[in-house]
């Protein structure tokens, strides 16, 4: 009797299966498309202006156009304007330091000077790719960033060490900004930076001024630093496919001379880090004053998609007067010490014109930029040295 229950049950289950199979198959068919269904739009929008990073994409030092970085068969560093801000870099020492393969040297007190993997660079400075032979202390109030190429550079800018190069990017016109800085230290540190910039878009009109204003003593005895610098630059658009940029700079620089602690024995004398061996009114006697006034211009020109023209022009006028007094020579017996009292003076001027032609191309199914280029240098040097010495106590 049990067993046929449960046939029964097994029937009523299969019957009920049967019946559902077809009505479940109706409903879940899908409904035939329509002729006339379309896609919802969809827009993308891009933009090439990057948010600032300490790594930026790309540089214009290795190539002389705007190249990716990741493209460059070269080794280049960038510190680009984000890194100098955060970091509140007041000199081209401190925005080296941090750079691999960079050692900085003191420069007689008078000047920057770095080696770059072992080899001297203090003739490889440049500013917006055009050389800056002056031997001073380089402002950064107008520098947007620096960039440093590793290795021989001479097939664009001509003489230079095999270490490689430091090009400094100046700030240029075509935003609108007002900006006030100041910055305070240790040891009487004070600086006052502003950067003012309009554009005027309907008449193609553009200008901008940076300049700072800077007062510090040191940790060392009598030492001190007196800075001003000023640059002035125009932009003018005199067509759609021609623009000239006007560019002016000017800098001070007055600080004691100082060559630091003299060695006895192989090391360091042992006094305070403070002291100070020179004269009793360094502020005075053991100064160096440096000016620098540059003025140029960069003419650009598009002829079509594919060929343009660019003319930059430099001329730069400096001077050093430097005076310091130093330790020369130690007499064991007498534990006495020369003191050897100098005086350089210093003018020089010259200037550089560099003529670029760039040509867009495709070759072999590829898109190519070639330059040519033709580069005038032309400094003048005239220095003047004087020596004196007197004995003193050690």
């Amino acid at each position: 009797m049990a067993v046929k229950k449960i046939q029964l049950a097994l029937l009523v289950a299969l019957a009920i299966q049967q019946f559902s199979n077809p009505a479940s198959a109706q409903t879940a068919a899908p409904e035939p498309a329509t002729a006339d269904a379309t896609l919802p739009e969809v827009k993308v929008k891009s933009s090439r202006n990057l948010a600032p990073t300490y790594n930026p994409p790309t540089a214009v030092s290795a190539t002389k156009i705007e190249a990716p970085l990741r493209d460059i068969p070269q080794t280049v560093n960038v510190v680009p304007q984000s890194l100098l801000r955060d970091q509140g870099v007041r000199s081209m020492q401190e925005v080296l330091k941090a750079v691999p393969g960079i050692g900085i040297a003191l420069g007689d007190g008078q000047r920057d000077e770095v080696t770059i993997r072992g080899f001297t660079a203090i003739a490889d400075q440049f500013i917006d790719g055009l050389r800056d032979d002056a031997l001073y202390f380089r402002d950064l109030s107008n520098i947007e960033q620096v960039e440093v190429i590793k290795g021989p550079a001479s097939v664009l800018y001509g003489r230079g060490s095999s270490g490689g190069l430091i090009n400094r990017i100046s700030k240029k016109p075509g935003i609108n900004k007002n900006e006030v800085s100041t910055q305070v230290g240790s040891w009487g540190q004070r600086r006052g930076e502003f950067d003012l910039a309009r554009d005027d878009k309907d008449s193609g009109v553009a200008f901008r001024v940076t300049g700072a204003l800077e007062r510090a003593d040191s940790y060392r005895d009598q030492q001190f630093l007196k800075r001003e610098a000023l640059a002035p630059s125009l932009s003018v658009k005199l067509d759609p496919d021609t623009q000239l940029l006007i560019q002016g700079e000017s800098l001070s620089d007055r600080r004691v001379t100082d060559f630091g602690v003299p060695a006895y024995h192989g090391l360091p004398v042992d006094v305070p880090a403070s002291t100070y061996y020179g004269a009793a009114k360094a502020k005075d006697f053991d100064y160096s004053q440096a000016r620098v006034n540059a003025f140029g211009f960069t003419l650009d020109h598009r002829f079509d998609s594919e060929w343009s023209v660019r003319n930059a022009f430099r001329h730069y006028d400096y001077s050093l007067d430097r005076n310091n007094t130093l330790v020369s020579a130690v007499v064991e017996t007498t534990q006495r010490a020369t003191l050897t009292r100098s005086n350089v003076k210093r003018q020089e001027d010259g200037y550089t014109n560099q003529t670029e032609l760039t040509q867009k191309t495709t070759l072999a199914g590829m898109p190519h930029q070639l330059l040519y280029g033709v580069v005038r240098p032309n400094p003048r040097k005239f220095q003047r040295h004087r020596f004196s010495q007197r004995p003193s106590i050690f």
